[in-house]
Order: structure tokens, then sequence, then C-alpha cells
């Protein structure tokens, strides 16, 4: 499947149908003794995938399906994962109980949609994952009531390079998906990190986090404060994911700390931090100069600088403090998108060295 209109980046599916789709292939030969491949599932918003089987094992009281999973043109950690889902008879009356396999991860700390020792498969492939149950089951003479066991094939490996072991999510990778589909640079996965941060930072009690566009940054917020490492969240590029969200679900303070094109961006009033979805305003930074007590020539020197670094050495070596003066402008614009909601916001502004070059105090 393509994206829209105009697009040749392909779609792909997320863990969560991986999951769906092995679970019936397991399932149905788990009753019938024959494997369907490929299998079709159906998805929340219409969507037929029919999957591979990439292996399979059916034994007397238990049968195996596996997939791999395929993330389109997503950089996904995830693309090429295999996902497999072992199925067995569970007591009667017990419905469909879920077991975290190996690479599946296992939830450790409250503030998550899953209860603590829950394994790490999100509510909506549950609900997927107990539509295709009892689909199967009446097709095919089944009770429905059945152990689902979801195993990820390097899955505590890949976790590594994702937010489970911030998150208290430990032994591997989370089934995830809400569409079952995973669109190209959505980085959908990467926002829902984030609002799961702000929840355990809340269950945890944490009255200060923090935004950080990348590991220097995060790392002078380790050197500034003792916080905990679940109040460190990974913002990238969404500022408006982690501001909007704590408008919703507010923490006391937040400190955002991020690269001075990154956060002049920010002062800029975009919210998205992307290079391709928005552009340092070099006009702005002159007129902040200009304001500041900048000559008429050297606003002209920062209107015309190739790169906010370089306006920014400019200013040091002229004794303007362009860092500070960025800072402010995105705490202001930062208490604006908030609305109101009960947070103090600080920014520090940070060069490539992650030296500290600008500073707006907590207000």
């Amino acid at each position: 499947m393509t994206g829209q209109e105009g697009s040749a980046l392909r779609y792909g599916w997320t863990t969560g149908a991986c999951a769906t789709a092995s679970t019936a292939a397991a399932y149905t030969a788990l009753l019938t003794g024959t494997f369907p491949d490929p299998v079709e599932i159906v998805l929340p918003k219409g969507h037929r995938p029919a999957f591979a089987l990439a292996r399979e094992r059916l034994e007397a009281d238990s049968a195996m399906a596996a997939i791999v999973k395929d993330a389109g043109d997503d950089p996904d950690v995830t693309h090429g994962a295999v996902v497999s889902v072992t199925v067995r008879p569970a007591e009667p009356g017990a419905g469909v109980v879920f077991r975290a396999g190996a690479g599946v991860g296992t939830v450790t700390k409250p503030g998550l949609p899953l209860p603590v020792g829950e394994p790490a498969i999100n509510p909506v492939p549950r609900k997927l994952i107990r539509e295709v149950v009892e689909r199967v089951a009446a097709e095919h003479g089944g009770t429905g009531d059945v152990i689902v066991e979801v195993s990820v094939e390097d899955g505590e490996q890949l976790a590594r390079h994702t937010w489970n072991p911030r998150l208290g999510i430990l032994g591997g990778l989370s089934i995830l998906g809400t569409t079952g589909v995973v669109v190209p640079y959505s980085c959908s996965a990467w926002i829902d990190s984030i609002r799961r941060g702000v929840d355990v930072a809340r269950a945890e009690g944490l009255r200060h986090v923090a935004g950080c566009t990348g590991s220097t940054s995060e790392k002078l917020v380790e050197r500034t404060y003792e916080l905990a490492p679940e109040a460190l969240l990974d913002m990238g590029d969404f500022a408006g994911a982690v501001l909007k969200y704590l408008r919703r679900n507010p923490v006391p303070r937040l400190t955002i700390a991020g690269g001075i094109g990154k956060l002049a961006k920010l002062a800029d009033g975009h919210l998205d931090l992307h290079s391709k979805r928005s552009q340092v305003n070099f006009a702005l930074l002159a007129n902040i100069v200009g304001d500041s007590g900048g000559s008429a020539e050297f606003t002209h020197r920062i209107r015309n600088a190739n790169t906010a670094l370089e306006a920014l050495t400019l200013c040091q070596e002229a004794g303007i403090p362009l860092g500070d003066l960025i800072a402010t402008r995105a705490r202001d614009f930062s208490l604006t998108t908030l609305q109101g909601a009960p947070i103090d916001v600080e920014i520090l502004v940070i060069n490539r060295a992650g030296d500290l070059v600008g500073h707006a105090p907590f207000a």
C-alpha cells in the first residue's frame, strides 16, 4: 500500500497488526490442523492486509505462527523483526490470556495504559487479538479460551533503541499500534512515547521534567539537575508534542534544552523543529539583534548568516547575548502554547560542544 496521492512512500504494518495476524493463523491451526497462509485480518480503519507466514509449528497442545514485520518506507527500528505468537488452550472461561514471550517487555512502573506486571501488549493490539480469537473460534468451533504468547526475535536488544527501558518496560519491545498501519515518517510512535514518558513521570510523582532535542542537551540537563531517568523526555523535534500533552497533563516544572538552531525555530513559533518542516528565520534573529543595540551593518551580517550557530558566534564576539534572547522568546512561546497550564518553563540553549550558550530561567 502506497502513501497519499503524489507520494511514492510505502505504508507498513505495526507490530500489533503482525501479532494479530500471527494469532489468527496459530489459533486456526490449533483448531483445524492447517495454517492459513497468507492470513488476512481486518484493521480498525477497514484495511484488510494479508500476511505471509515466515514460520509455523503445530504441536499437540499449541500452535505457533510468525510474521516478518514490514514497516514500509518508515525508518522503524522494528522493520524486519520476526513477530511470533504461540496459542495454547486456557482454562474454561479464561478468555484471552496474554503472555510476554522472549523479546516482549513487561510493565514495571505505573503510568502506562497497562497495569504493572502485564505484558507490554498495548490496548488496541489486545482488542484486535481478542476480536480475531473470537472470529476464529466462531468459524471453527473453538471456545475462545486461549493463552496468547507474543514474542519478538531479538526484541530485548531492539528495545535498547527505544524508550522502553526509561518507561520501565523491561525485557523487550512493546507491541504497538492504534490503526495497525505504519505511515512513513509520521513519527507517531515517537510522539506516543513522549506521552507515555509524561504519564510515567506523573505516576512517579515527579515535579520536574525535561524535554531534550538530543543526547548532548540531555547530558547538559543531567549535569545541571539531579533528575530521575523517568524525568528525561527524548523530545527530538517534537516540542509541540511535549507542550500540548503537558498542557492537558501538567507537571510543575519543565526544562526544554536543545541546540540554538532548533530553539531559534521554537522562538519563532514553530512546534515541529525538524529541518524539513521548519527553518531558522534569520530575519527574526536580525530583528532581535537590532532591538538589542546592534548596528544596521551588524544586523545585516546576522540576516545573511549561514547558520544559527554562525549568528551566535558573531553575537558572542560583539557582546550581544543572542542565546539568552532566543531562550527568552522560546520560553515565552512555550508558555503561550501551554495556555495557562500551571507549569513553570525554563529554556537551556547549547552549542555543538554541549556548552550552555543561552538561558531563560523558570517563569
